[in-house]
């Protein structure tokens, strides 16, 4: 007796391979994934301007890093004793205005250095809505009516919330994909829908808003040859359907859920090559956080040796992998075992 519905997952065709590099923007559930692959050792760039929802956000995000563009004080707006910026998630927030502008604009100089080169760009959309910023006095650099990233809890009467039509968004993903071609020719692109449940808009409004984001995108990577979707977003709400595979806000799903999603996501998305890899260096990572009992045993000292040839090893055969964290914990430890961590 079966007890998960079947999903057919296509392979994409070309794999993400270890050799890329990949760009992350989204939803938080586009942390997960991008989480994971850092740990893994993927060259990876996740969220320049912090988490993400919409895909007018998204798309206005990636068309500043390709015109590497520079926020000034006039960007900022003071709310809540805090200088921040209506693009930008409040993790880029702060009670000093210069502090504020140079974490922007050395995340906006990464971004856009990285999209330059970057062969993946994985976006994941968590809501079709839409707000628009109608408080004049607290408008920075931008129009009436603009935009915005994140209301920074700003009282909801400085918005205007407004459900996006699917042929819209269509047409704003279509741009972002001609505009970034230009600039990066070899860059491809994959969507997901995040699981994540945005229940204040309500049961009935979340559904809609997730039904025009899936619409929207299938019939984007219909027409383009570059773009590709994996369904994240159909494994938690089709394949699992169960509230244990969520946390206690029955919002976001819990860690077996993400797991699974991963574990789909490595199955489908990576070469077969990569994926081998990853699990030389998942069992590398694991031993690294690994914590000695006995630290001064021969028996651990010939584990911290035996793990720092396969780390030099690894790294000899594959040198664009970034093992620096392996090597110094592996090598210091060996030397001095009364720092182990």
């Amino acid at each position: 007796m079966d007890l998960l519905i079947n999903i057919d997952l296509k392979k994409l065709d070309p794999p993400i391979r270890y050799e890329e590099k990949i760009m992350l923007m989204g939803s938080c559930f586009t942390e997960h994934i991008g989480n994971a692959l850092t740990e893994l050792k993927f060259s990876i760039l996740q969220n320049p301007n912090g988490v993400l929802f919409g895909p007018d956000s998204v798309c206005r995000s990636l068309g500043s890093y390709v015109n590497d563009r520079r926020y000034s004080e006039s960007d900022l707006i003071y709310y809540n004793e805090l200088y921040s910026s209506w693009q930008h998630h409040s993790r880029f927030s702060s009670s000093d205005k210069s502090s504020a502008l140079n974490a922007i604009n050395g995340s906006m100089s990464r971004a856009h250095d990285f999209l330059r080169s970057a062969d993946w760009l994985i976006i994941t959309l968590g809501s079709a809505f839409s707000y628009r910023l109608n408080n004049t006095a607290m408008l920075a650099n931008e129009a009436q009516g603009a935009g915005v990233a994140n209301c920074h809890r700003a009282p909801a009467s400085w918005f205007t919330k407004q459900l996006l039509s699917a042929p819209d968004i269509a047409s704003m993903i279509r741009n972002t994909i001609n505009e970034l071609n230009s600039f990066n020719p070899k860059l491809k692109f994959l969507f997901t829908i995040s699981p994540v449940r945005h229940i204040r808009d309500g049961v009935v409004d979340n559904n809609r808003s997730k039904a025009r984001l899936i619409t929207a995108i299938h019939e984007v990577i219909e027409d383009s040859p570059v773009a590709f979707y994996f369904p994240a977003y159909e494994l938690v709400i089709d394949v699992l359907r169960d509230y244990r595979f969520y946390d206690i806000d029955l919002v976001h799903p819990n860690y077996a859920a993400t797991e699974f999603v991963l574990e789909k996501f490595s199955e489908t998305c990576i070469d077969n090559k990569a994926a081998a890899l990853m699990q030389e260096i998942k069992k590398l990572v694991t031993a690294r956080k690994h914590r000695a009992f006995q630290p001064d045993t021969r028996a651990h000292q010939f584990f911290l040796t035996i793990h720092l040839e396969k780390t030099e090893q690894l790294k000899k055969d594959y040198p664009f992998l970034d093992l620096s964290k392996e090597l110094a914990h592996f090598s210091r430890m060996n030397q001095d075992p009364s720092h182990h961590s």
